[in-house]
């Protein structure tokens, strides 16, 4: 069990660097805005769940996967070269999908404390780490962003609109 453990630990914290390069780089390219604002605000809130995800697996002698972490930063990179609807411009398009993926990504983190509290049972193992507290930070992180990733999509679906 301990394995599956370990090679799950590992894929969770690539995703969550991944999330978190990704909210970065959409707080840099909303600065001065108020979807800026709560981007920065949640980028570094996801800093802070990366750094106690590491102190989960240094507790539970897991070391983290640098392959695997180094991937997912090149993937998040090679994802910035997508079109976007614009040649050389930031669209609509491209706020809408960092908002929507990272809403994806948080609602994902919520249910990822919740396993570990519950069914690798960390929440009895590792009894100072306070699940219930990561799992509500993750659905405050959503709250922030949905009216953000809402009006952003409408923007972008219906530009006049």
């Amino acid at each position: 069990m301990d394995q599956f453990l370990r090679i799950y630990l590992c894929d969770q914290l690539a995703l969550g660097i991944g999330w978190r390069e990704l909210a970065r780089r959409a707080a840099r390219n909303n600065q001065d805005t108020e979807t800026g604002a709560a981007l920065d605000r949640v980028a570094k809130a996801i800093a802070e769940d990366v750094d106690t995800f590491r102190t989960i697996m240094d507790r539970l002698r897991i070391t983290p996967n640098p392959v695997k972490n180094t991937a997912v930063m090149v993937a998040e990179r090679v994802g910035r070269l997508k079109r976007n609807g614009r040649l050389r411009t930031y669209s609509p398009l491209s706020r809408f999908e960092e908002l929507e993926m990272l809403t994806m990504g948080i609602n994902g983190k919520k249910q990822m404390w919740a396993t570990l509290r519950d069914l690798a049972d960390l929440g009895a193992r590792l009894t100072d780490i306070d699940f219930d507290r990561l799992v509500a930070r993750a659905e405050e992180q959503r709250n922030e962003l949905e009216p953000h990733r809402q009006t952003a999509g409408t923007k972008a679906f219906h530009p006049g609109g």
